[in-house]
């Protein structure tokens, strides 16, 4: 699934808050804690990682894949 980011850059916290996967910022560290999450490719714990356009995300089981305005699909 493609997710748009508009300011160039998004933090994995920010993106999980997004996606509704977690409600608060407070929740973010637990969930990093518990759950895998890979960005491209590398295991990811740290909410404040930014992410930019091209990066590829697991979270569970679901792929997402990053891209600038340009490239998103409605």
């Amino acid at each position: 699934m493609d997710v748009r980011i508009e300011d160039g850059y998004i933090t994995l916290g920010q993106l999980l808050k997004r996606l509704d996967i977690v409600s608060s910022g407070g929740e973010v560290k637990a969930y990093l804690a518990g759950q895998s999450v890979r960005v491209n490719g590398e295991p990811e714990q740290r909410r404040g990682r930014k992410l930019v356009p091209g990066d590829i995300l697991v979270i569970g089981a679901k792929t997402y894949r990053l891209v600038g305005d340009e490239h998103a699909t409605p």
